[in-house]
């Protein structure tokens, strides 16, 4: 972890960062995305072992591309940050262009909850800001190990309208309770849970641990899904959030056939823009009982 000084000089930095024309922050961050997978060996060694289990069927060459790619796009989400932390509501709106809201002020209108289901691709922190700065929302917030960036994290977060970000230890009473008040839920289900809080579900091909919220919030708070899906674009293009229609008959009456459900939408989404998928982290750790560890 960064010390204090250390922690201080990267915020610093980063804010610096953010007077940059895009283009020139998207060069940048594809230089470091590039130092990264120089230097970052157990993550590149993560996202070699995911690109493998996934994509089978392209070759070593190809995969090792597609790695590349996404350090480099990593790099840029990265530095891009700075953007929706520190710059000006109307440069945000330049950048992050944003289809399908009409979808959620419909639902809110018809006094249906809503869950917005935003797997975790590179441009999230993007489809966030664009979203905040159009509803006060709930969303679940990680604690980050580092004080620093967990400060600036929070603000960075929470800097538009009234959100509300619960800690996982509140528990889906609060959640519940806040979307039915009128609060749409940005849910990022797709990390790596325990084993307890799992079921193992195919997600390209794999048995794979995969939580059966989704379902259970959606009945509980009678919440429309609606799918949220942020593309990075080329540098100087920005990024593209799309709402899309609510899943229809959702939830059904078997929460695992659920979460398959929701795995074969998040993998069908992912094929479009392989890149851009989350991929440094490791979400085959926890394993069927029995089987051997991939990492």
């Amino acid at each position: 972890m960064l010390t204090r000084p250390l922690g201080l000089l990267a915020v610093a930095l980063l804010w610096l960062l953010h007077f940059l024309p895009l283009p020139l922050l998207a060069t940048i961050g594809r230089g470091l995305g590039a130092l990264l997978y120089l230097l970052a060996r157990q993550r590149r060694k993560v996202v070699d072992i995911n690109l493998g289990l996934c994509f089978p069927e392209i070759s070593a060459v190809d995969r090792k591309i597609l790695a590349k790619t996404h350090f480099s796009l990593l790099g840029r989400s990265l530095i891009e940050r700075s953007i929706f932390w520190w710059s000006s509501p109307q440069r945000i709106q330049r950048i992050v262009k944003i289809s399908g809201e009409e979808r959620i002020t419909a639902a809110l209108a018809a006094d249906r909850p809503v869950i917005l289901l935003a797997p975790h691709f590179l441009g999230l922190d993007a489809g966030g800001s664009a979203i905040t700065m159009r509803f006060d929302i709930v969303s679940i917030y990680s604690e980050q190990t580092n004080p620093i960036f967990n400060r600036v994290l929070f603000k960075g977060r929470s800097r538009f309208g009234n959100q509300l970000l619960l800690s996982r230890q509140d528990g889906v009473r609060a959640t519940i309770k806040a979307m039915k008040s009128g609060r749409p839920f940005y849910y990022l289900p797709d990390l790596n849970p325990r084993r307890r809080d799992a079921v193992f579900v195919p997600f390209f091909g794999i048995q794979t641990a995969t939580i059966t919220g989704l379902p259970r919030l959606a009945k509980a708070a009678d919440a429309l899904v609606l799918p949220c899906i942020t593309r990075m674009l080329p540098g100087s293009e920005g990024y593209a959030v799309s709402i899309g229609e609510a899943w229809e008959a959702f939830p059904g009456s078997d929460p695992v056939a659920d979460a398959a459900r929701m795995n074969a939408w998040i993998e069908a989404e992912i094929r479009k823009m392989p890149s851009q998928y989350y991929w440094v982290h490791r979400r085959f750790k926890t394993r069927p009982p029995g089987q051997s560890k991939l990492y």
